[in-house]
């Protein structure tokens, strides 16, 4: 294993390696300190801009931005930079390009040099200018820092959300700062700067001066800083070659040593592992690179070539021009097992999978070896996460092969870590090649998680590739592949070489009905880029009304989005259509347009009915719709008219269109209606009772109530009230006035059309049983045996159901006779009822 221990730089308890990820062919001559340079973090994009520091406007020297990938194939680049002049360049968490100007502009483009938005950062810049600008993230926001002609500090936290942050100034004369930093405490950002051997930390509202803790009474004035990459480690370098490490907390100071060089560095950058005990800050001179940490001794490598460094999650990323490398530092599993001389589980797992290969007897030593310690399920883990740390697939392929070769030999082994570990490696080389070029490790794949993974591949439009990462670790359709495959149509229709049918063709062959496809939002990007009909023929595949419809209507295409709400079933999807064309349409247009969908108008009418009533009597007008505009009136006179007289020329509008309507009964009623309204109205007036708005019916029995019998008696014969309706009315309402000699005397003016069987009825009601007996005598006989029982009396009801030798009458009486009390007509009843029965 001394082969693979070879690039291995030993400092302290832990050992560093440096490997190349790619040989860069990019075109890139230009020396990397006459450009901006700008890399994104977990195997990011590379941004460039040369000749940005001239400000001629001859186009053959306008500044040129050029982003490459990891390993230097160009994905993009804007020739002639038109804005001005660019001080800094950064990448957001999603990867968007930030380039921020001296006057303060903020650009913000995507990964192909599309221009997205921008924004400024305040109108004090504009004055000053910028002399030095910071991108920094969060954990899911990109924010910037900048310092201004005029020695003051603005910060926003959050691009997506910009507000701006005026910092307190520095106290003291107004120098620059010989550096400064973005510290991240409590998910607020704060700005460490020094000035000399002096040192402020500038928050929200105050300045406050900081001292190092353990710092070197001797360290000198400070030249440089860096913030590790989760900003939990600070390191500051002095002009005497004095490093100081501690936490970005600024409380606890971790080490320091002292350089032999001493000029500025060009870079400074942290290198640690997550999880690790190590620490270790790399320095970056012009032909010399330091790597400096707890340990006495340090690792120098010497440099060929301008190098550029970026700092990563577990390590550090060194671009060069012909180069691009990561140095790290070597985790504990990889270094048991290949550490020269190792006796640790996992090497000697290595070993006896080689020999086992050899077909040599060692292979079993070994393994008994290992099994006599029962570490063999701690070998086969340690193989499998040191292939995961590896770069090289052939090293990945034999501590793969170790695990498997060990795991054999297990009797209860979960394969799960082991077969996630072959997925997640499989991902990573297929995303680590040179025409893709996205070098993540593990710990960053990990980190980033897949989704986000999926996303940058999304970005790239590296469509194929994503989704068959998606199909090899089983991501559920609606988050995976559906989610990509959105994605590319949304790319797709923004290609216009070809015909809107064509391309409508090939995305619905492509999609079809896959689960979790918005064909609505694929639509919307359509419209978006100008392709109308497009967007149209892709609505045509969208299932769900809902999102079809609101699209239309942003196209203008409002009787298409009529059909579509109508068809949909859905009233309230109708309605919204409805309501846009009202405010887009002229009234003319707005009435025939609705004309042809008598679904809408007949929901249009039923909004105006409640909502604008005064809208449903212009439709009715426009159709000549004599019925519903005498129906219209009538109802205007209740809901909308307070004055008698107001109402009556409302009903006698009705009157009016119902005779156009040649509606006769409707015609009829109306003007019934308008006479009773007048006569109410003149009681009203005359006796100061509440008569308006009562039906005829409650108006008559009111008049007997009140002792108007002739008033009663005259609207009984102008309206031509049926005589059983009036008579009802009128014994219901004496006996409710107990008036009972008037009662008597109407029942004897002409023979009743009710019968007589009601007088009984009524005088009950009021607990009447003298008055009731009254009218027995004149009940019809067939109704008699009712009427008894109405005032209790059995004996006469038993013996008139005995008369009739009714045997219903007869059960009827029966079942009202108690045991003790009517025994007598008990009796009677079963006696004739036997003899009913010999018969």
């Amino acid at each position: 294993m001394d082969f693979c221990t070879a690039n291995w730089y030993p400092m302290g308890d832990a050992y560093y390696r440096k490997f190349d990820l790619y040989q860069m062919e990019w075109n890139v001559k230009e020396e990397f300190k006459d450009c901006l340079i700008a890399v994104g973090p977990y195997g990011g994009p590379i941004a460039f801009m040369k000749n940005y520091l001239t400000k001629e406007r001859a186009s053959s020297s306008r500044p040129v931005l050029e982003i490459y990938t990891a390993s230097g194939t160009l994905l993009s680049s804007l020739p002639k930079w038109k804005s001005g002049q660019v001080l800094q360049l950064g990448w957001t968490v999603s990867e968007d390009l930030i380039c921020i100007q001296e006057d303060g502009t903020v650009l913000i483009y995507d990964i192909f040099c599309v221009f997205k938005r921008s924004f400024t950062m305040g109108n004090e810049v504009k004055q000053n200018l910028l002399q030095e600008a910071k991108v920094f993230h969060s954990e899911y926001r990109t924010g910037i820092a900048i310092l201004t002609g005029a020695l003051k500090f603005t910060i926003v936290s959050n691009i997506e959300e910009v507000k701006l942050c005026r910092m307190p100034d520095v106290p003291g004369p107004k120098v620059p700062p010989s550096c400064w930093a973005v510290l991240l405490q409590d998910r607020m950002a704060l700005i460490l700067v020094a000035i000399g051997k002096d040192l402020y930390l500038l928050d929200n509202t105050a300045c406050s001066v900081i001292t190092l803790p353990g710092l070197s009474p001797l360290s000198g004035a400070y030249l440089h800083m860096s913030v590790s990459f989760h900003y939990k480690y600070l390191a500051v370098f002095t002009d005497s070659g004095y490093i100081w490490m501690g936490n970005s907390s600024l409380k606890e100071k971790l080490c320091e040593l002292t350089s032999d060089i001493r000029q500025p560095p060009k870079q400074m950058s942290w290198c640690i592992r997550p999880r690790s005990k190590q620490i270790a800050v790399v320095v970056l001179w012009d032909k010399v690179l330091l790597i400096a940490g707890r340990a006495k001794e340090n690792i120098l490598f010497p440099l060929d070539e301008e190098t550029f460094m970026v700092s990563e999650l577990d390590g550090v990323r060194l671009i060069s021009h012909s180069t691009h490398e990561f140095l790290h530092e070597i985790p504990k599993a990889t270094e048991e097992i290949f550490k020269i001389a190792s006796m640790a589980p996992g090497a000697l797992l290595m070993e006896a999978q080689k020999e086992y290969e050899k077909e040599s007897q060692k292979a079993d030593d070994y393994l008994r070896e290992i099994k006599d310690q029962n570490l063999l399920p701690v070998a086969v883990a340690k193989c499998t996460e040191a292939a995961g740390y590896e770069h090289s697939a052939e090293m990945q392929k034999s501590l793969l092969r170790a695990a498997s070769f060990g795991k054999c030999f297990l009797d209860s082994y979960s394969p799960s870590d082991f077969v996630t570990m072959c997925h997640d490696l499989r991902v990573l080389n297929a995303i680590n090649e040179y025409q893709i070029g996205i070098p993540l490790t593990i710990v960053q794949y990990k980190q980033l998680t897949v989704p986000v993974l999926l996303d940058r591949l999304v970005l790239r439009r590296l469509y194929p590739l994503a989704v068959k990462i998606c199909e090899h670790l089983k991501i559920p359709e609606f988050q995976g592949v559906s989610r990509i495959l959105a994605h590319w149509a949304c790319y797709k229709v923004q290609q216009k070489e070809k015909s809107d049918e064509e391309v409508a063709q090939a995305i619905n062959q492509k999609l079809g009905d896959t689960a979790g496809i918005s064909y609505s939002e694929i639509a919307s990007k359509a419209c978006d880029c100008g392709r109308t009909e497009l967007a149209i023929k892709l609505l045509e595949y969208e299932p769900k009304s809902e999102d079809q419809v609101p699209l239309l209507l942003k196209m203008k295409r409002s009787n298409l989005a009529l059909g579509k709400a109508i068809e949909s079933g859905d009233t309230d999807l109708v309605y919204t259509v409805v309501s846009y064309m009202k405010h887009e349409f002229n009234r003319g247009d707005f009435f025939m347009t609705l004309q042809n969908h008598p679904i809408a108008l007949s929901l249009y009418r039923q909004f105006c009915k409640h909502q604008e009533p005064e809208t449903l009597k212009d439709l009715y007008n426009q159709d000549d719709n004599h019925l519903e505009l005498g129906n219209f009136h009538v109802r205007s006179s209740y809901y909308t008219e307070k004055s008698v007289e107001g109402r009556v020329a409302e009903l006698q509008n009705a009157v009016d269109e119902y005779n156009k309507a040649k509606n006769d009964l409707a015609t009829k009623v109306t003007e019934d209606q308008i006479k009773l309204l007048r006569i109410q109205r003149s009681l009203q007036e005359k006796i100061d009772k509440p008569y308006l708005d009562c039906s005829l019916h409650d108006t008559i029995y009111n008049l007997i109530l009140d002792g108007m019998q002739k008033k009663a008696e005259q609207l009984y014969k102008e309206f031509r009230i049926p005589d059983k309706r009036y008579w009802w009315l009128k014994i219901s309402a004496l006996a409710e006035k107990e008036d009972w000699e008037e009662l008597e005397n109407f029942s004897k003016t002409k023979k009743s059309p009710i019968g007589y069987l009601p007088y009984v009825e009524i005088c009950m009601k009021q607990r009447n049983k003298v008055e009731a007996k009254k009218y027995i005598a004149r009940v019809s006989p067939e109704q008699r045996v009712k009427a008894f029982l109405l005032v209790g009396d059995l004996d006469q009801a038993a013996e008139a159901a005995i008369e009739h030798k009714n045997e219903n009458e007869m059960n009827m009486v029966l079942s009202k006779c108690s045991s003790v009390t009517d025994s007598s007509a008990a009796e009677k009843i079963e006696r004739a009822k036997a003899q009913l029965l010999k018969k």
